[in-house]
């Protein structure tokens, strides 16, 4: 099946989750460490580096099973943690992780402030030994799912605009919690706003200590723009394939144009995995990356809105029609059409990728910026 909106996704995810194979598979992985395997031993993984993980992930993936994933918490709220996190806080925080037990969603970005990440304006005032929050956050990806959420709030107002943030744990369950559902134009909502009204977090939840949540923040995104480089290829792989099936169905494989559209989107698979082998000897000779994992996001982000545009053009008028049902139904290539977009833009925009790689990569001058 192709890459699907997030209801649909959600609801086959968590039917698979509460089957009793799934749970006695993840006991089996966890016995062997093979969940967060890329954490170093000491934290409860196998210490696997950039080029190990990335051949689990093959081996898994052509194998046709589940390589039990965390998410946020796995990829970006531990690596943070192991960075900047006192001792106890790794005792506390990264077995909860591991076990399922915390799932995070992610408290960065606010309303009216786009990809200005220092521009944070949510509030966090220390009260005794706890932080009390309050403000406001938006596109949470699986906010619907977490209990928990790391969250980037201003602890110093009077402080340059960098300085003056932490990086906070917090109970998403909790009082003084709500988040609404987005709907996007596919029919689902993968992505909440949350309202943080008075929350209240002890300071042990502080990561990395008041005042230096930009540090870990940059982790954190280190993590999440550059973790898909060496293995987003096998989903896009997959998923060209079921294009190509498609189009077989629909009789259209002998259409030159088609033919062409194909080839394309097969070369530019090609080339994710491609520069994700380059990624890796790069990560094996000891050189961390560098604005390559804008280059790999900016890639897969807009070649995947090119990809939905391909196959509606395959599906022809049948894809101007929803399937019948409640809501806002889609089919499966509707859904990548209408939900690829908002890869565009999560993770840092198209436009600021580029500006990444301008001004990091290619040396360029930096963007004009208008006086406050």
């Amino acid at each position: 099946m192709a890459q699907t909106g997030g209801s649909q996704r959600g609801a086959q995810r968590a039917a698979a989750e509460a089957h009793p194979v799934y749970a006695e598979w993840t006991a089996k992985l966890a016995a062997k460490r093979l969940i967060c395997a890329q954490w170093p031993q000491e934290y409860g993984g196998q210490g696997l580096d950039a080029v190990r993980l990335a051949v689990l992930n093959e081996e898994f993936y052509r194998a046709g099973v589940p390589l039990v994933n965390r998410g946020m918490g796995e990829s970006l709220v531990g690596p943070s943690i192991i960075v900047h996190g006192t001792p106890e806080q790794k005792a506390f925080f990264l077995p909860r992780i591991i076990s399922g037990e915390d799932r995070y969603c992610q408290g960065f970005s606010e309303p009216n402030h786009g990809s200005d990440l220092a521009a944070v304006e949510t509030r966090g005032v220390v009260e005794g030994d706890e932080v009390v929050i309050t403000g406001q956050k938006v596109w949470t990806s699986g906010a619907a799912r977490a209990n928990r959420m790391f969250v980037l709030c201003r602890t110093d107002p009077d402080a340059e605009q960098h300085a003056g943030l932490s990086y906070v744990l917090i109970d998403f369950t909790g009082p003084g919690v709500e988040f609404r559902p987005i709907k996007q134009m596919s029919g689902a909502a993968e992505f909440c706003e949350d309202f943080l009204d008075g929350v209240r977090a002890p300071m042990f939840n502080v990561i990395g200590g008041l005042g230096n949540g930009w540090r870990v923040a940059m982790t954190t995104l280190g993590h999440e723009r550059g973790g898909r480089a060496t293995v987003a290829h096998l989903g896009f792989e997959r998923e060209f394939w079921e294009l190509v099936e498609t189009a077989r169905k629909r009789g259209k494989t002998s259409d030159p144009l088609v033919r062409q559209q194909l080839a394309w989107a097969y070369t530019h698979v090609e080339l994710m995995r491609l520069a994700g082998l380059r990624t890796l000897a790069q990560l094996a000779s000891g050189r961390p990356p560098g604005p390559e994992a804008s280059v790999a996001k900016l890639f897969w982000s807009e070649y995947h809105k090119r990809l939905g545009e391909v196959a509606m053009a395959i599906e022809g008028s049948d894809g101007l029609l929803r399937p019948d049902g409640d809501g806002y139904p889609v089919n499966p290539w509707q859904s990548v059409f209408l939900s690829s977009r908002a890869g565009t833009i999560y993770s840092g925009t198209s436009q600021i990728q580029r500006n990444i790689i301008g001004e990091r990569a290619l040396g360029l001058p930096k963007e004009p910026r208008l006086a406050p």
